[in-house]
């Protein structure tokens, strides 16, 4: 792949580029060159951390014998009810590395979206906890190549992000109680952005339960050229026996009942085989959470990063996945199951708004 100036890869690490390289973390809001680990113990804020609307939690006195440039606000807090501002920069350049970690019982109540080039409806709008593919506010390890999550609760996100005029990210907290210790980097390049680079997408749905007979939906309503790059689904069974007997299908270009991509099985989709048998997790399959398949209630977590293998579409997307287990007489039975999933996409501006979120009670984990 010819080098352009946002995608390093180790085929050419060795390149020479015009791209600079910057960092956005608590102890520089907006990244920019020579201020970093400015912040002061101090009760005064920094001008940059009033001018991005975050919450100043006063003087670290961890720093109090030290002072200035010896790790003074390594993380902010995310006030009950607040939407806060982690990054607010003018491109064009592309976001190459995310690094967020917070408590594990904060994963649904967070919420992550992302804004490109001034747009008002976000292109990422999920739960901090299952774009990292995390959900159930459970802290499983993720060895995949775009998404990787280490001890002890460590979420990185490798997917190229590229915009051409500004990027915003912000972290809604729906919890009644403040978000402390919030940790995070973001790592970017300002560079120039190829006209063929195309935007970064993810939404989040839940069924719960989902209607009898009906196909879980994954995503809908994509208009526009583009191509889908992952699946992460967080599924709770209701029923005993094997849950996954469902097909994937990918409606693409004007497809009505019948779609252009059928799989063959759920536990197919994502890399496995004959009722998985085992947890694993690959660089671009894997089902990290589960255990115990024939009991209901139990929690299964399941990723596919279509990284060599993008599904392109000219058009229109629509993927779903059925549920489908067993019932008497060896016949298929229509799940009704608790579902969530999160569908990750490149496009072309603008995009469709997504449906409207889930309210605080309809994400919770129970």
């Amino acid at each position: 792949m010819p080098f352009n100036g946002l995608h390093m890869g180790l085929g050419n690490i060795a390149k020479l580029s015009n791209a600079k390289t910057r960092s956005i973390t608590a102890e520089n809001v907006y990244g920019e060159k020579g201020r970093g680990g400015m912040a002061e113990v101090s009760d005064a804020p920094q001008a940059d951390v009033e001018k991005i609307g975050q919450k100043w939690d006063g003087p670290n006195q961890c720093a109090r014998d030290l002072g200035q440039t010896w790790k003074v606000r390594p993380c902010i807090t995310i006030p009950a009810g607040d939407t806060t501002t982690i990054m607010d920069v003018n491109g064009p350049g592309c976001i190459q590395h995310i690094w967020i970690t917070v408590n594990a019982k904060r994963y649904r109540d967070l919420i992550l979206r992302l804004y490109w080039d001034g747009e008002k409806a976000p292109s990422v709008e999920t739960p901090l906890g299952d774009f990292f593919c995390n959900g159930f506010n459970t802290r499983v390890n993720v060895l995949a190549l775009p998404i990787n999550v280490n001890p002890s609760g460590g979420f990185n996100c490798y997917f190229p992000m590229p915009f051409r005029k500004h990027a915003k990210i912000t972290v809604e907290n729906r919890a009644p109680e403040d978000a402390t210790g919030f940790f995070y980097a973001i790592n970017y390049a300002l560079t120039e952005v190829g006209g063929d680079e195309a935007y970064f997408h993810a939404q989040f749905r839940r069924a719960n339960p989902l209607p009898y007979k009906a196909d879980y939906v994954i995503v809908d309503g994509i208009r526009g050229k583009g191509h889908f790059v992952g699946t992460y689904m967080a599924w709770q069974q209701n029923n005993k026996g094997w849950w996954g007997e469902g097909e994937i299908k990918f409606f693409m270009d004007g497809d009505t009942v019948f779609p252009t991509i059928c799989g063959t099985g759920t536990e197919d989709y994502f890399g496995g085989a004959w009722c998985f048998g085992q947890t694993y997790s690959a660089p671009f399959l894997g089902y990290p959470l589960g255990g115990s398949e024939g009991k209901p209630g139990t929690r299964h977590g399941l990723y596919r990063f279509h990284i060599m293998d993008p599904i392109r579409f000219e058009s229109d997307l629509k993927v779903t996945m059925q549920a489908l287990g067993w019932r008497s007489e060896t016949r298929y039975l229509p799940l009704q199951d608790d579902i969530s999933s999160v569908a990750y996409w490149y496009q072309a501006e603008p995009h469709r708004p997504f449906p409207e979120f889930p309210d605080r009670d309809a994400l919770e984990v129970i």
